[in-house]
């Protein structure tokens, strides 16, 4: 039988480890989530989490087997990017842009250069080629200018009116490992220098990139993570009740 001292810190780590595991699972959900509302999202890169262990102990203290076993808790360690193609589908549009390849069209926001593979791309009337929420598209020179006439954006980016050269869009790639931060509506941060000219990649005009979320994959992993959530909580209100008798039964005879 288990002396009260050691039945009290399962008790207690039990709890903590029920905790930490509801925080994660909650977090999970998040991200799942996000994948779920952009999977209709042009160039959405899916974001897979990542879980670590972290032991709970004293400061300074060394650790017992018995502290070992029951405070190494799971916690969310972070996420990272799926870098799966998505299917591209035609649509005629001669601005719309999809990259075959690991490739990135550069854009101009107000937190700086950022990174995205939806090409919805349209004219703006000061006539920049702009992306669907108003952020310039880059170029070797700058912002992409598209002059009047018959466009047609070759697998390298360059961009003719008319027959006539008129620019280049700025086409990139990442080494392998760089990491790439979401920062919302299909854009992504990257380290500073870190994008090359892209060597592997290529653009099609007139078709676009689907979001590369399996929507059942998905859908299945955000029930799964519902019930995981709905047993941790349980497992929270049953050591929560038995904290609280050890609390009534056992405080008194001390």
């Amino acid at each position: 039988m288990l002396s009260s001292s050691v039945e009290e810190t399962v008790v207690d780590s039990g709890l903590y480890a029920a905790c930490a595991g509801l925080i994660a699972r909650s977090q999970a959900l998040d991200l799942v989530a996000n994948n779920l509302a952009n999977v209709n999202t042009a160039g959405f890169r899916g974001q897979e989490t990542t879980f670590q262990t972290q032991l709970a102990s004293q400061l300074g203290a060394t650790p017992s087997m018995l502290n070992l076993a029951v405070n190494d808790f799971g916690v969310l360690g972070g996420s990272r990017l799926d870098f799966a193609q998505g299917q591209i589908e035609r649509t005629g549009n001669p601005f719309d842009l999809a990259i075959e390849g690991s490739g990135f069209f550069a854009v101009q926001t107000p937190g700086g250069v950022m990174y995205t593979r939806n090409g919805n791309f349209r004219v703006s009337t000061q006539g920049q080629l702009i992306t669907s929420d108003g952020y310039p598209v880059l170029g070797d020179q700058g912002p992409v200018r598209v002059p009047p006439g018959d466009i047609s954006i070759s697998g390298d980016g360059t961009l003719s009116a008319n027959g006539a050269l008129a620019g280049k869009l700025r086409l990139v790639e990442f080494p392998s490992g760089t990491p790439l931060v979401s920062a919302g509506e299909s854009l992504y941060s990257a380290p500073t220098a870190a994008a090359r000219p892209a060597s592997a990649s290529r653009i099609q005009q007139g078709m676009l990139e689907s979001s590369n979320v399996n929507a059942i994959a998905s859908a299945v992993g955000l029930i799964g993570l519902q019930r995981n959530a709905e047993s941790l909580q349980r497992a929270m209100s049953l050591f929560h009740t038995e904290l609280n008798r050890a609390a009534v039964e056992d405080l008194p005879r001390v």
